[in-house]
């Protein structure tokens, strides 16, 4: 067996393990952790199948960002997940035949799968000669699909901002900071001398 064979299916099996113990673990901080070594799996597999971009995004955004805000989340919210589980086992049918419905699709797909005959031909046609997957991968996108690129990226930026501003509350009793009333503030008015007199207190 080559190395690269090897370190497939080492990742695949701990991808798969991971992936188990996320779901089953009691503790979320548990899962949190295993989680991120599904990702770090996935990671592996996709520097094995020559997308090292996808890589390096998934480790970058999902286990470098959002796991750890998950894991921060899950560990100062101090959420009681004993009572949100409590209701768990009436759906639990429903999960289960969900979870055959799922299973059988993904057999009628990896029974029936054929590789198209033009795939390695527009795989080539893709990536030219001498050009790294990642240098392809941004050719592609700010050359034939600069547009669409930028107005995706436009979209989370209006989606980022209508969700800040659903989710901003001004509540009374709550002291805010005001820079613009910090900076303009008149020194004069902002200090006041007591002359307080020897033996006695303010």
């Amino acid at each position: 067996m080559t190395v690269a064979g090897l370190a497939f299916y080492l990742f695949a099996i701990s991808a798969i393990i991971g992936g188990f113990f996320t779901v089953v673990a009691r503790n979320p901080v548990h899962s949190v952790l295993w989680l991120i070594l599904t990702f770090l799996s996935a990671a592996g597999l996709f520097v094995l199948l020559g997308a090292e971009f996808v890589a390096m995004l998934l480790i970058i955004v999902y286990v470098g960002a959002v796991m750890v805000l998950f894991l921060f989340v899950v560990m100062m919210l101090d959420v009681d997940f004993a009572e949100l589980k409590a209701g768990m086992a009436q759906y639990l049918p429903i999960a289960l035949a969900i979870g055959v419905v799922l299973l059988m699709q993904l057999g009628i797909v990896f029974g029936d799968w054929a590789q198209a005959p033009g795939a390695e031909a527009a795989r080539a046609a893709v990536t030219p000669d001498g050009v790294q997957n990642t240098a392809a991968l941004g050719l592609l996108l700010y050359d034939q699909y600069f547009l669409i690129f930028q107005l995706a990226g436009l979209i989370l930026f209006v989606a980022m901002i209508g969700a800040i501003v659903l989710t901003l509350r001004h509540r009374d009793g709550v002291k805010r900071q005001s820079p613009f009333a910090q900076m303009m503030r008149d020194p004069a008015k902002a200090m006041e001398l007591k002359d307080v007199k020897p033996g006695q207190g303010l």
